[in-house]
């Protein structure tokens, strides 16, 4: 029977291992990140080669797979004559093995930094009286010198001088660079203390106690066959990754697509320069870019398929969906992907939605782009546009984006289409539910629905307290818009009314910073009569005003909080719950 399992499991030498990164035969992929680690986690690792102590697994990659192209990179300090195919790639271990290369192979300075993240320059060598005298405390034996190998106090002078080869032989400081290749210095040593019988004695001791735990030294090797599929590969570098940076699904595909000589970072840094000119699209994610691309070249696969739809692929936009998109469907796409974002942005803007911070769901903007990217003008007819809304605010107030969304954004793009062209709801439509009890405990922009209701006011034409005039893009910033109290907190905390209800979405809409200001902590029928006189606006006037926000001026001038909260209450929920699902 033959095995199902993806890797393999073995142990190599250190120094074999250092030998293939030296010539090129193990390299990183492009998606890893930079050598990070500083001195004291290097000379920790030193000193646990030395006691033999184990250090970890190492993960890596067989190359030649034919579902996974990574444009690979050597690792930090190596120099190679030309481009040289790795037979690996290292998936985990990068750090412990970069810091080993630079210690013990370069014969070079190690560019590290200090406990304060200094950038500072280090060789490393071993006490050897220290470390065969007291093996427990070998972490002492790792020195670690400046560039020019001078031990310097706080006033910059130099305490101890190793800066030249017989200073090392005096003092017994070995070079940890020259473990794997110690013969010459080895002479110099003996030949230095004129090959003394006790010096003699005392290298053969070093030699056989800590130079051969550093030839013998072995690592567990994990590594992972040419037949594993990519998205598993990402998985279980997320999985072993040790430097505490997650990996993206963008970066991996960063690192596929370069092997095709295409920067997909550089082409996303043009488009989002594009796309952040739009502020509501401000906090949206190069992921969720792909994720809209691969919706749409996975509805192009499906569609090419129709014939048959049982065997036909699905529509996804899952992890391993993107790590399959093809560099030939994102440039197919993209452009269109692109577009419909703009398009997002100007109807969330006429939904009345203005910032990044209102979106009740930034998630939603990922089918809606790809919806209006694929209906392309026909999205455009008043018909279109009113059954989008519906679709996009019976997911508000649903609430229908906060789990599972893969699988609901699959839905939503033939579904969407299909309905504009006169086909049945959605199943985002048919499924939004929105209860009135609901209403008590949106207090904070952490629920969509409060934003959503917050943004309907807007739309369906609430005016400003103080000017009476509508609440349009220029207004919502210039005037900074945002949402607030009509029974101020102050007032309520004052009159002993249930925090629940006076921070819940009943109790707060759109006003200005200048009106809020102005409100304070008055009850309603000072601050109204304060708003009145300074703006010279009628009673009459300021009550049609109210009802713009779905307020009932009688109660409201009466400070009558249970009565006005009372009947808000039922005037928000049923239109609401009627109108958006």
């Amino acid at each position: 029977m033959p095995t199902l399992t993806t890797f393999d499991s073995t142990k190599e030498s250190l120094s074999a291992i250092l030998q293939e990164i030296s010539e090129g035969n193990i390299q990183l992929p492009d998606f890893q990140r930079g050598w990070v680690w500083d001195d004291d986690h290097i000379k920790s690792l030193l000193a646990s080669v030395a006691l033999s102590y184990p250090i970890g697994a190492v993960m890596m990659m067989q190359t030649g797979n034919e579902d996974v192209h990574f444009k690979p990179r050597p690792l930090e300090g190596v120099e190679l004559n030309g481009a040289v195919e790795p037979e690996r790639l290292i998936l985990d271990g990068q750090q412990r093995l970069t810091s080993l290369f630079l210690a013990l192979y370069t014969q070079k300075p190690v560019v590290t930094t200090d406990d304060r993240k200094k950038p500072i320059k280090r060789w490393y060598y071993l006490d050897m009286k220290r470390a065969l005298d007291r093996p427990a405390d070998m972490e002492e034996a790792v020195i670690s010198l400046p560039d020019d190998r001078k031990v310097r106090d706080f006033r910059g002078e130099v305490k101890m001088d190793y800066s030249d080869i017989e200073k090392e032989f005096e003092h017994s400081l070995f070079p940890l660079y020259r473990i794997f290749d110690y013969t010459d210095w080895r002479h110099g040593y003996n030949k230095y203390w004129n090959y003394d019988q006790e010096k003699l004695k005392f290298f053969d001791e070093f030699e056989k106690e800590i130079i051969k735990r550093f030839e013998q030294y072995q690592i567990p090797v994990i590594v992972m066959r040419k037949e594993t599929p990519k998205e598993a590969v990402c998985q279980v570098f997320e999985k072993v990754n040790t430097g505490g940076v997650e990996l993206t699904v963008f970066e991996l595909l960063t690192a596929t697509y370069a092997a095709y000589n295409f920067n997909l970072r550089e082409d996303w840094e043009g488009r989002w320069r594009e796309l952040r000119k739009h502020e509501v699209l401000s906090s949206m994610r190069n992921d969720d870019f792909l994720q809209t691309v691969t919706l749409l070249a996975t509805f192009k696969r499906r569609k090419l398929n129709g014939t048959e739809p049982e065997r036909a692929p699905a529509i996804s936009c899952k992890r391993k969906d993107i790590l399959r998109l093809s560099l030939e469907e994102y440039l197919e796409w993209a452009d269109k992907a692109q577009n419909g974002y703009i398009k997002a942005a100007k109807f969330i803007n006429k939904q009345k939605i203005f910032s990044a911070q209102d979106l009740p769901y930034q998630t939603q903007l990922i089918p809606l782009a790809a919806i209006l990217a694929l209906a392309g003008e026909q999205a455009e007819s008043d018909s279109a546009q009113n059954k989008i809304a519906r679709w996009y605010w019976c997911g508000v107030f649903g609430e229908l984006y906060g789990s599972a969304i893969e699988t609901r954004f699959a839905k939503d793009l033939p579904e969407v289409i299909e309905w504009i062209n006169g086909g049945e709801e959605p199943t985002t439509v048919k499924e939004a539910n929105f209860m009135p009890s609901r209403l008590l405990t949106l207090r904070t922009r952490n629920s969509a629905a409060y934003k959503g209701l917050y943004a309907l006011l807007l739309r369906d034409g609430c005016l400003e307290f103080r000017t009476g005039e509508p609440i349009d893009l220029q207004m919502y910033f210039d005037e900074r818009i945002d949402i607030h109290h009509i029974f101020p907190r102050a007032w309520c905390e004052k009159n002993g009314i249930d925090r629940r209800k006076y921070d819940s979405i009943v109790n707060k809409t759109a006003i200005a910073a200048k009106t809020n200001r102005l409100i304070g902590g008055y009850p309603p029928s000072a601050y109204l009569e304060k708003l009145q006189r300074n703006n010279n606006i009628s009673e009459a006037r300021m009550d049609k005003i109210l009802q713009t926000h779905v307020i009932d001026p009688v109660e409201l001038r009466k400070n009558d909080f249970d009565a006005f909260f009372s009947k808000k209450n039922g005037c928000v929920a049923k239109p609401h719950r009627e109108s958006h699902g």
